[in-house]
């Protein structure tokens, strides 16, 4: 038997294993249990949320024999056969390649069919903002007044792509980014069942690469277990090429100290460790953004995922940093990433290291306000040298020569003799002799 992969053996079964989404199921529920069923359904959000799973399960419960509150019972012919793919009047399609109007004609053909085994024909189509324009108009009579045995179920992650018609024709629903202590609640629930272990920082780690996708943490999760049953940061550091936070703080430590050497000497070696380039700017903007949060965000809890341990040496970090100076970090970090698309990536990112080491290399707003400051601080105190980021001030105060007006003529500095002798100046504008 081939290996399924987690995010499949790990797949809820029925609404209240759907985690984080409980605005959804609870609503879904309420309405099976009284009897409340549309002819169309709108499942939009980001990837991973658990949009298909949701469809699936709704196809299951509308066609369950036994419903438990809302839930399908999993124990009837119903669902059994539905979970084995054996009904096919549970009908998915995906609209990236069933995208013509042809296709939507030819659905609507077997609309009019009905069931062969359940009590409702589910149409489940996926990636629905893929369809034409003209597509979406063959659909729009169907979808409005479908058979009464006919039930639509529509899942897109950019519902605004979706013609106003069709939107209005749906009950829509919005699955939101789940949170990510859930998603590390489910990851070690997983791990404890499969028999492998997972340290804290290693599940926060995780949860914060899927940025709210159940499926794509399960993904990682799948790598990180082929390449070490005790997963730790550096496990999925190395499994998902990424930097790490020890490589983040010492990066962001060098540009603070403005050490080029360091900085770039810390690439090499995160080079040599084929950590993608663009993952590690990524992985830098998240960090500064982290500071950022921190030196503004005045609430205990603050929207950043990581471990307990990784908040406190960023808190540490971010007291040795000026506001001004981290959005100025962050907005050429932000500017490269267009750049990296295109070029070398690794000479990319260390032409902007060196940028981001030299204060006077920049051309943004703080930093000529900083190196500005540091000349007014320099001439207030009356430096004799000053070797600052953009020039070298050799005196802070101006030395005016002292005239010693009691010099005489023999004093005088004998002229050269080389030179002829020069008559004097006669000044134009002497005033004339008064008459006599």
């Amino acid at each position: 038997m081939s290996y399924k992969a987690l995010y499949r053996k790990y797949r809820p079964k029925t609404f209240s294993d759907v985690v984080g989404q409980e605005h959804i199921t609870e609503t879904l529920k309420q309405e099976l249990a009284s009897g409340k069923i549309f002819h169309a359904y709108l499942f939009t959000g980001t990837r991973g949320t658990g949009k298909t799973s949701c469809a699936k399960i709704l196809a299951k419960a509308v066609n369950c024999l036994n419903l438990q509150q809302g839930d399908p019972c999993c124990e009837c012919d119903s669902c059994k056969a539905i979970d084995g793919g054996e009904v096919m009047d549970i009908v998915e399609i995906d609209a990236a390649s069933n995208n013509s109007v042809d296709n939507i004609r030819e659905l609507r053909e077997q609309v009019n069919f009905t069931p062969a085994a359940a009590k409702y024909r589910v149409y489940i189509i996926d990636e629905v903002h893929m369809l034409t324009i003209s597509a979406f108009n063959a659909l729009l009579k169907t979808l409005e007044e479908p058979p009464a045995h006919v039930i639509f179920i529509l899942a897109t992650t950019e519902v605004h792509k979706l013609p106003s018609t069709i939107l209005s024709r749906c009950q829509r629903f919005d699955f939101k980014r789940i949170d990510a202590d859930k998603i590390c609640s489910r990851i070690k629930y997983i791990a404890d069942k499969e028999g492998f272990t997972i340290t804290d920082a290693a599940a926060q780690m995780i949860a914060a690469a899927a940025d709210g996708g159940m499926r794509d943490a399960l993904s990682t999760l799948d790598l990180c277990v082929g390449a070490d049953r005790n997963i730790d940061e550096q496990t999925v550091a190395k499994v998902c090429g990424m930097a790490g936070n020890e490589y983040l703080l010492k990066t962001a430590d060098f540009i603070l100290g403005g050490d080029i050497d360091g900085a770039l000497m810390l690439t090499d070696e995160i080079y040599a460790d084929s950590v993608d380039m663009l993952r590690f700017v990524n992985e830098l903007i998240t960090h500064y953004r982290n500071l950022m949060i921190i030196k503004t965000v005045r609430s205990q809890k603050k929207p950043i995922i990581c471990s307990p341990a990784h908040l406190k040496a960023c808190e540490e970090q971010a007291a040795k940093y000026d506001i001004k100076e981290i959005m100025s970090i962050l907005r050429i970090l932000q500017d490269a990433l267009p750049r990296l698309q295109t070029g070398n990536r690794r000479t990319e990112v260390e032409l902007m290291l060196v940028n981001l080491c030299s204060p006077q290399l920049r051309e943004d707003a703080y930093s000529l306000e900083k190196r500005i400051s540091q000349l007014e601080k320099a001439l207030s105190d009356g430096n004799t040298a000053v070797n600052s980021d953009t020039s070298s001030v050799q005196s802070a105060k101006p030395v005016i020569p002292k005239v010693n007006r009691s010099t005489t003529a023999a004093d005088a500095p004998v002229p050269n003799e080389d030179y002829e002798d020069i008559p004097p100046i006669e000044d134009e504008y002497a005033p004339e002799p008064e008459d006599a």
